[in-house]
This record gives C-alpha cells, structure tokens and sequence, in this order.
C-alpha cells in the first residue's frame, strides 16, 4: 500500500532512500516515471502521479527515466504473509520462472494456488503476475542494452521475449525507442564479461558481510579478498548447464554493488543476478530491522542475511559442520571440490580454479568415498542423502522453496537434526525467520541454558530471528 499524495511527495522531494523500490514517481508533463532517488529537477505536485511497481506506471502509459533507471532500483522485502506470497512470487518472475510455467508453476514454488498469487500480487503492486512479468522483461533488456555488448537475438531470448520481432515491436511500443536507437545513447561496452549494477537501501555494512563470506571460502572456489568477493559457478539453464565465474564489490557512494559475470553465463542473466540480491540481501530494508533488532555495541548498521549461492554446497557445509571449527571444515569441503568438481576454464579471476560438485556427482559416490574425505561416515550418509534428494526432485534448496515442507523434509534425512535444517533454511533459503534454537554461540550470546530458553528470548526478534542470529554471532565473534 503506498502513502497518501502528500507523503509520497515529501519521500521524492527528500530523495528519501528507504522509499526507492517501494514507489515510483510518473510525471504527466514529461510521460517519465522516476525512482524517488532521482536527481532530476523535482516536478510539480500537481504534475505527479504516483505508483507502487515499475509495472503499474508502465501500465499507465509512463516511460523509465535513464537517468535513475528504474531497473537498478532494490526489491522489497514483505511484512505481512499476503506481502510475503507477492514479493517471492515477484522474485520468481524476475528470475524468469513465469516464462518458463506460467502462473501456476510461480503460484506453486510460493506454497499458494494461482488464484491467490493474482489477488495479492493486485494489491502489492497494483498490476497483474503477466503485467509484471511483461514489464520485467522490458526492464531486463534495457539493462542489458545498456550495460553489455550482448547481440540483440541473444538479449531478446535472455529476457523472455520467442522472437527478435516481438522483442523490437514491445521496446518500441512500450518506449518509444528501438533497441538500436537506446544501446547508441549508451555507449559500447566490451564483450569479454559483462557488468551490471545492483541496488540497495543504505546503511550497509560490506566489510562486515565481505568478512563473513572470507572466513567461509572454499579455497580454489571462492575468494573474498581486498573489498570483492568472486566465486565459480555452475547454473542449470533448462537442458544447458552453464559454467562460468561471478565478481562483487561495492560502490557505496552510490548505494549499489557492481558485478562482473564471465559470458559464459549470458543465457541465465536475470536468475543468476536474482540469486546475487539474495546472497547479499540488497532487498533488505534496515530500517525495519533497526527498530527491531538490539543496537549493535559499536553502533553501525546490523548486519545483512547472508545466503548462499549454491544451496547444495551450502548444506554439505552445514552436515560437515557439526561440532567442528569452521577452519576444519572449509578444508574437508575444499578436498571435496578438489577431488569430485570439475576445473573452471578459461581465463578466471586470480584464486578461481574449481566449481563445487554436482548433487548428482554425490549422489553416484558410494558414502566410504565420501567418507574418504575425512567425514563422519554417519555424516558422509547424511551428504549422499541430501544429494540423492536433490537429484530426485524432493529438495530445493534455493530462496523462495516453501520453508515449513523443506525443514521437514531435511530432519527427516539421518544425520541432520534441527541446527542444521535451520542454518540451511536460514543460508540457502534465505528465510529471515530461521532460527538455530541449540546453536552454542547463540545459546552463549544470549545467556541460555537451553534451546527453549533460546526461543523464548529471541520472541521479540519474530519475524526477523535470522538477522539476530547474524548479528549475535557478529557480537562474540562467533564462525558457525
């Protein structure tokens, strides 16, 4: 729901940042619509209109501005179950999963039927899934005429669209500009890799979140040095399975990250960048953690949910990580990638050299090779399960993968008790509500005996309990 005008108004004439994403500013004198964060000359009251989603003023008639670029602008993070079930829904879109099934398949990996996805989605963004979808694509591509020097076939299948035609007939319908005419106002770029930039509502701490991820590399898999962070990456694009490297680091004059991706990686654009909001948290609003959370000691902003980019690799960590020091268990991880991953080709970032073993490469190991690693044999069973289960289609350990049925599904497997089915779904889920009752620094942090006890005193935290559990690790210094 937006604010009244008058509010509204007072958001755009302030360049408030904690509105940019949750509304949207079209003129009538120019047919434009803006992000509040814009720094051309405010309109006129009366001259305004005012929008919750991109894809609502769109549906009105206005055109992006390219200056603030509505398509940099951050996500929003849902309150309410209704908000919850349309901002994951929005998420899936933006990955590209509406194209791939339609309403219903987006509807299912939210946990609700298609009916109630189209009647909360109205009343979050004031458009339709399809109209949000058709906007989006638009979007997509205007970015990557802007920021790659991707040929126009190839941006027009990466954003949605079965045919150049269709893709050249919707830009000019919709902004009165070809693909051709926009991409000379921009400028080229080099083809080698590709840049984009990511938004995100400030105060964010990137040393904080840089040293966590450093402390967990998977040597030869990932490296967080300097202030970037690069990683390998292996994504499954329908039957094509993509392999390439991924780069972040901050641009914190301007509120984004700018990442790098090889051009291996072209054809699954929109899920990828989707994914690298999730691990970093760039939708998050911390404002709303600020008046929920306990002020950090040092003062400064609390700290980001940091997921995962590869929900697999992350729950092997979490099994190998039972009662061990996370040192050890970065080096038991790191033979695995050595021994069953593949090499990364081609020219790399300095670090890179490996991707993380498939599910299915896990799968088809007998658990004493697993065990040959220097894992638990209870715990090399536990790893050959989760994988089987991913192979299999029974686990999805991916943002936006229906929480309660994943949690169960993973204590069901032996070997993985609460703590671990809790730290997965806090990590690869990403689910800000996740809440690893036993763990021993938090149990220490917060002076508990017991895991009850735990609950109990993280109640005032609901539904924000994940982003406690960063910052009271953050607070001892903890590394689970």
């Amino acid at each position: 729901m937006l604010p009244d005008a008058d509010a509204c108004y007072a958001a755009i004439l302030a360049h408030d940042p904690r509105f940019d994403g949750r509304l949207y500013v079209g003129v009538r004198s120019t047919g434009v619509y803006c992000r509040p964060v814009c720094r051309v000359r405010t309109p006129k009251f009366e001259n305004c209109r005012f929008f919750a989603s991109a894809a609502a003023a769109e549906s009105h008639g206005f055109r992006p501005c390219l200056r603030c670029r509505p398509e940099l602008a951050p996500g929003r993070a849902g309150i309410d179950i209704g908000s919850r079930l349309a901002q994951g829904g929005a998420r899936l879109i933006e990955a590209g999963e509406l194209d791939r099934g339609g309403v219903e398949a987006v509807a299912a990996r939210v946990g609700t039927s298609s009916r109630h996805l189209r009647r909360v989605f109205k009343a979050e963004f004031g458009v339709t899934p399809l109209e949000y979808a058709q906007t989006q694509r638009l979007l997509l591509a205007k970015r990557l005429l802007t920021d790659t020097a991707l040929p126009a076939t190839e941006i027009a299948a990466a954003s949605g669209f079965r045919s150049l035609r269709r893709f050249n007939a919707a830009f000019r319908e919709r902004y009165r500009l070809s693909p051709t005419q926009l991409r000379s106002r921009a400028g080229a770029r080099p083809a080698e890799t590709m840049r984009f930039r990511l938004a995100y509502r400030p105060p964010c701490d990137w040393k904080r979140s840089l040293a966590f991820l450093a402390a967990r590399a998977i040597e030869r898999v990932e490296v967080a040095a300097g202030d970037a962070y690069h990683r390998s990456v292996r994504w499954q694009a329908g039957a094509q399975e993509l392999r390439g490297w991924l780069g972040v680091r901050p641009l914190p004059s301007r509120a984004l990250l700018e990442v790098e991706l090889s051009a291996s990686l072209a054809a699954a654009i929109p899920p990828i960048l989707q994914r690298i909001r999730d691990v970093f948290d760039l939708d998050c609003e911390p404002a709303q953690l600020q008046r929920v959370l306990p002020a950090r000691a040092e003062g400064g902003a609390p700290m980001r949910l940091i997921g995962s980019f590869d929900g697999f690799e992350l729950a092997v960590r979490g099994v190998v990580g039972q009662q061990v020091s996370v040192k050890a268990a970065r080096t038991v991880i790191a033979r695995m990638a050595e021994r069953y991953g593949e090499p990364l080709e081609g020219a790399v970032p300095v670090g890179l050299a490996r991707i993380f073993p498939a599910p299915a490469t896990i799968a088809a190991l007998d658990v004493a090779a697993i065990a040959g690693l220097g894992i638990q044999p209870r715990r090399a069973e536990a790893i050959r399960a989760l994988a089987q289960a991913i192979v299999d289609g029974q686990l999805a350990l991916e943002p936006r993968a229906p929480v309660e049925a994943t949690v169960a599904a993973l204590r069901a497997i032996p070997g993985i008790g609460d703590w671990t089915a809790q730290y997965i779904a806090m990590r690869a889920l990403c689910w800000p509500d996740a809440f690893p009752a036993g763990d021993l620094a938090v149990l220490r942090a917060l002076q508990a005996r017991t895991p009850a006890q735990a609950r109990e005193r993280a109640r005032a935290w609901q539904p924000w309990r994940a982003y406690a559990v960063m910052n009271l690790w953050a607070s001892i210094g903890a590394n689970p």
